[in-house]
């Protein structure tokens, strides 16, 4: 079993089509198929289950997918260990909730890469649950989640302390008349979701019209329109609160703050680039209190 065919497995396994995986990878499809083939006769079982709409993981799939995401992990780290210098380079790739990265980070990202601009930074993306399976997977070095976390393969730091709110249109006159409306939130597996949906419950709404969108932008457009209300942080609508075009409404004390942390591999090789960065987060905490 080599390490080029875990690759390709771990492509097919995460698109869900070979040919997908072959685009993906720059590979002919016949290719990334007899690959697959290959490692099957190997292994002497079958990993994946062929269907019109592309793969699915079989039962072994699924059990070699795990092994396969350590493997490579451990091969990349040590590709960046070799190569590692004191002086922070190389890339770095941090993940991160939507609205942490619209608020808090682009001033710490600037400020790190001023300071190390050899490093090569990219961000990605998503909800909590997402983010906490690509750290998982060895495909973040880290990332920002909205949430406390407890798993045996994750550390976790502190990093920020948001004050959640409801938000409306600003032509909404009370809380009262804000839970009339749709809720607009992130799709499942987000922190501020899984808040609002334990205080709704806790307040006896128990089934609220819902409306699922993608990204945050739409969400504070859809509540500046009149669409619906959402939970979300006061630094990320504090300006436009002001302003007057959204209003804030308070929620209990006991839902009102969420800490959001900064998780990565207890076992995850830590470079310089990863090093420099973990030594200013906080800075940049105190920089938000």
């Amino acid at each position: 079993m080599e390490s080029a065919d875990l690759r390709i497995f771990q492509s097919v396994a995460r698109e869900g089509s070979i040919s997908k995986a072959a685009a993906k990878l720059g590979y002919v499809q016949s290719n990334v198929t007899a690959r697959i083939q290959q490692l099957e006769a190997e292994l002497g079982t079958v990993l994946f289950i062929r269907h019109n709409r592309g793969v699915t993981l079989s039962s072994s799939g699924k059990m070699l997918l795990a092994y396969a995401d350590k493997i490579v992990g451990l091969l990349d780290e040590a590709t960046k260990a070799v190569a590692a210098s004191d002086e922070p380079n190389g890339p770095l790739t941090i993940g991160s909730t939507q609205t942490a990265a619209a608020v808090r980070l682009p001033g710490l990202l600037a400020a790190y890469y001023e300071r190390h601009p050899k490093v090569l930074l990219s961000l990605t993306t998503g909800h909590t649950d997402f983010l906490t399976e690509n750290v998982l997977h060895y495909e973040l070095d880290g990332a920002f989640i909205g949430a406390d976390i407890d798993h045996p393969e994750l550390r976790s730091i502190p990093a920020f302390v948001e004050e959640l709110a409801i938000v409306s249109a600003a032509s909404v006159s009370g809380m009262e008349e804000a839970m009339t409306k749709p809720i607009l939130v992130f799709t499942s597996g987000c922190s501020y979701r899984n808040v609002l949906e334990k205080w709704l419950q806790a307040s006896g709404l128990t089934n609220p019209v819902i409306m699922e969108f993608g990204m945050l932008e739409a969400i504070v457009g859809g509540v500046r329109a009149g669409l619906g209300i959402s939970l979300m942080p006061k630094a990320v609508i504090g300006k436009q609160a002001a302003e007057g075009a959204i209003r804030m409404h308070d929620i209990p004390e006991s839902y009102r703050h969420i800490r959001t942390n900064f998780i990565m591999r207890k076992d995850g090789y830590v470079s310089s680039a990863l090093r420099a960065f973990l030594n200013m987060l906080p800075e940049a905490a105190a920089q938000t209190t």
